[in-house]
């Protein structure tokens, strides 16, 4: 496949977002063949422009824009629009009348005062998919404030979730809601133009963080709404099935994840933990959730006794579900993320390069990740391609 065959090619993407959630969805759209103008403000552009150190240079050894930004902008044109002037109102009405889809993540009713909201835009193009994206929706009792994914992640209950539980709720290491917001509203983009096809016409809509972070709690929001218990922090532990967690070895810690009960007989034969395979008490799954931390116990004298890479070994050789825990630095230089192209080197028009992380999408062999880095503020025009 071709990059100019590539599955959304021809569509046109006006992303009036900024920051993650937005831009994460118009970079993917971008990924997949689609073109997306990102509007910025002048002269500061996006705020993750200056979210750093590290920073990126550019061929001339100016500044080019945070790592951060760079990590979700890859592909698209940015085009500098002053939209509170009627001048930038005007040209982005003019985009929106020609463009597919258009991602705002302004508070709600933001751009109405600007008369770029669905509404107002509808009137000049009634093909238009404009996906709003908010902390709490279009509507009920939150919707007028502000979401940010740290607040989100709080509000929703996985940071009560995720930790050791003698210590304070944590954070997931990235900005999970954001970034999953911006795949859930790429996946509603693509339902819509698929109805636009049936329909003739475009549609709103309305995509919250925290409704999303609420729909990723998955099996530990089923766990509480089948039993009635709230889930708590279990640190590396899995709830509702052992032994699937973290394990201290002699150089450092390895992954153990037993998801059945065969595998827990190949697991206690591998580590010669005979006695421990043979107790009644761990015959099933749900017996050693029950008593996980009794059986933890016994399971880490045999563990010490060997190094990373000879439990690794055995336990694949075993066929036991294990793995190392890696630096990011490791993930880059693992043969298998190596063989699969994950780490991009792009280059843009003036040979300034960025790296980055490829999509990680393959569609009949090629994978989807645009051919160019992220945009200079306000490098590109006011005006698609011709189709």
């Amino acid at each position: 496949m071709k990059p100019h065959t590539k599955p959304l090619a021809g569509l046109r993407v006006l992303e009036l977002a900024r920051i993650l959630a937005g831009p994460w969805c118009g970079q993917l759209l971008a990924d997949l063949g689609a073109e997306v103008i990102k509007i910025e403000r002048p002269e500061v552009g996006d705020d993750t422009r200056t979210w750093g150190p590290p920073f990126v240079t550019d061929a001339a050894g100016n500044a080019w824009g945070a790592a951060y930004f760079h990590a979700t902008n890859r592909g698209k044109s940015s085009v500098a629009i002053a939209f509170e002037m009627p001048e930038g109102q005007a040209v982005i009405r003019q985009l929106a009348a020609e463009a597919d889809i258009l991602i705002e993540n302004f508070k709600v009713g933001g751009l109405k005062k600007y008369g770029l909201d669905y509404e107002s835009l509808k009137q000049i193009n009634q093909r238009l998919i404009y996906a709003s994206i908010t902390g709490f929706g279009q509507d009920g009792p939150y919707a007028a404030r502000a979401g940010y994914d740290y607040i989100i992640q709080g509000m929703s209950g996985l940071m009560d979730i995720t930790g050791e539980p003698e210590r304070e709720p944590q954070k997931v290491g990235v900005a999970v809601v954001d970034i999953f917001t911006g795949v859930y509203t790429s996946t509603a983009i693509l339902a819509a133009v698929r109805g636009r096809e049936i329909s003739g016409e475009g549609c709103h809509i309305d995509m919250s963080l925290f409704d999303t972070a609420t729909a990723i709690l998955a099996n530990q929001a089923s766990n509480y709404l089948v039993s009635g218990k709230s889930p708590s922090r279990l640190g590396n532990a899995h709830p509702n099935i052992a032994p699937y967690q973290v394990f201290r070895v002699a150089d450092g810690h390895i992954i153990v994840a037993v998801g059945n009960d065969g595998q827990f007989q190949k697991f206690c034969a591998a580590l010669g933990a005979t006695d421990i395979a043979a107790n009644t008490d761990y015959a099933t799954n749900a017996q050693r959730v029950g008593v996980r931390l009794a059986l933890q116990a016994e399971l880490e004298p045999f563990l010490v006794q060997k190094t990373r890479s000879q439990w690794l070994e055995a336990l694949e050789t075993a066929g036991v579900p294990a793995g190392p825990i890696n630096r990011i630095e490791d993930v880059f230089n693992d043969p298998q993320i190596i063989h699969r192209g994950l780490k991009l080197d792009l280059t843009a028009a003036d040979g300034s390069k960025v790296s980055g992380v490829a999509s990680p999408i393959v569609i009949n062999g090629e994978r989807m990740s645009a051919a160019s880095p992220s945009p200079m503020l306000g490098s590109g025009q006011a005006q698609w391609t011709s189709k």
